[in-house]
């Protein structure tokens, strides 16, 4: 399994479009947090870094599904993966192994990130004014919902061999179950099913968590998602 992760992580590290990744992902944010007037935190005259928590899912719902598409269809594609299968490994092991790699770049890509809080306490008037309790409760529900969106990604490499197909399915899937539940709510479409699709769309967790408080049942409901969907992807491996 730990050969498997190593694999994984040079797999990505390996070529230049890994480092392209990550370093659109950082600009982008960069941009958002520091630059343009209506998310800067210059602008906004306060210790605070709410835009990164607010913006970086937007830029998730594209960067992890580039990270995990060749997972699994790349290999289905080059023939590997039913050599993989005939290792010692089994099929949980397997995309353990995926999910764990995928969550490390994940993990990668955002530690950058605490350089903006180091910067803002520096800024901060007083040197050090800046609610600390909240900023990493809020970047503890940024690495959740950076997970969540990982075993996601997995699931959609598993449905096809093209990873280009598996980008799209896993923007799609992402895009629905943190924008479009909240989206039909605010539309009043299936108004009778109003609370249930909130409390069942990924923003309304992230959002809770992005106000820095750490609450059981919003990690419990990401755990769940995870656990749902990398056993929905073993189910469908072993199907095909």
């Amino acid at each position: 399994m730990r050969a498997l992760y190593w694999k994984e992580i040079n797999a990505f590290f390996g070529n230049l479009s890994g480092f392209l990744i990550l370093a659109v992902f950082l600009i982008s944010i960069g941009l958002m947090v520091w630059v343009f007037p209506d998310s800067s935190v210059l602008a906004y005259g306060f210790a605070d870094l709410e835009p990164l928590f607010v913006y970086t899912p937007y830029v998730f719902t594209f960067l992890i599904p580039a990270i995990t598409m060749k997972m699994i269809a790349e290999e289905r594609k080059s023939g590997t993966w039913e050599i993989l299968r005939t290792s010692p490994l089994g099929d949980l092991a397997i995309i353990l192994a995926k999910f764990i790699a995928a969550f490390t770049l994940v993990f990668i890509a955002v530690l950058p990130t605490l350089v903006y809080y180091y910067s803002i306490v520096q800024l901060g008037d007083p040197v050090g004014n800046i609610d600390h309790a909240g900023f990493f409760g809020s970047w503890i529900g940024l690495l959740l919902i950076g997970a969540v969106f990982a075993s996601i990604g997995i699931f959609a490499s598993a449905l096809t061999s093209h990873q280009i197909i598996a980008f799209i399915w896993g923007v799609f899937m992402i895009f629905l179950l943190y924008f479009g539940l909240t989206a039909l709510v605010q539309l009043q479409v299936m108004s009778s099913f109003a609370l249930l699709l909130e409390e069942l769309s990924l923003s309304y967790h992230y959002e809770s968590m992005s106000r820095g408080v750490i609450e059981a049942q919003n990690v419990a409901y990401f755990l769940s998602i995870i656990i749902l969907m990398l056993g929905l992807t073993v189910i469908l491996i072993r199907r095909k």
